[in-house]
């Protein structure tokens, strides 16, 4: 964990991610214009542990009141993206819920800004529980989803279990903000593809700002 905020300090922000090559991406980022306490926690691969691990996070003494954001990289499921392309969710789904994320365009618009020229997609997130190949990258885009992951919708999901229920003033901010990394035309198990791992590696090293920008958005008053 990062550093903890004091009392009546700036609620921290809490950055969720499966993969060791992610955290080493998010961290070494420029930290910059952090309006508070951030840390980038690494959960694992998979629903489960990330649920476990969001869930041990939000449970330590100074962030119980983080805001929260899933971070990494994705599968695109629209042809035409390409990686490097990133994904805000405007929503989550899992198999048991469907949670609607907060600030999604002000994140677009921090993204543009961020990472310019980089497309940025909205839409809805889906869950999975192993990689996503073939037919069923197109039966998952059937369904309205843009992208494909396997921790998002349960980090978003314990994290608003552990705060307000529901998704009305009290939640807690949410967000869930993908870097595409394998996509229809670009499968990752094709010869060729670490360039796209590399392209991906570096578009997620510069999100933090448009993180940051989000998360100061969150201390102003609301109207």
């Amino acid at each position: 964990m990062g550093r903890a905020p004091g009392s009546g300090a700036v609620p921290p922000l809490l950055i969720a991610c499966a993969l060791g090559i992610e955290q080493l991406a998010l961290r070494s980022g420029d930290r910059a214009g952090a309006p508070g306490p951030v840390t980038v926690v690494r959960t694992g691969m998979g629903p489960d542990r990330a649920r476990r691990a969001v869930s041990r996070a939000l449970g330590e003494e100074g962030w119980r009141d983080a805001a929260v954001i899933a971070s990494g990289f994705c599968a695109g499921l629209a042809p035409g993206m390409h990686p490097g392309d990133l994904i805000v969710a405007e929503e989550t789904r899992g198999p048991d819920e469907t949670l609607s994320c907060t600030g999604t365009e002000l994140l677009v618009k921090a993204l543009v800004r961020a990472v310019p020229g980089r497309a940025v997609h909205t839409g809805p997130l889906t869950g999975s529980d192993h990689v996503v190949r073939g037919p069923e990258r197109a039966a998952l885009r059937a369904t309205g989803a843009i992208a494909v992951d396997m921790e998002s919708a349960a980090t978003l999901r314990v994290a608003r279990a552990a705060g307000a229920l529901g998704d009305g003033p009290g939640a807690r901010p949410v967000a869930a903000v993908r870097v595409v990394v394998d996509a229809p035309e670009h499968e990752l198990v094709r010869i060729g593809t670490v360039r796209g791992g590399i392209s991906a590696f570096r578009v997620l090293r510069a999100v933090l700002p448009a993180f940051f920008e989000w998360h100061r958005s969150l201390l102003l008053p609301r109207r």
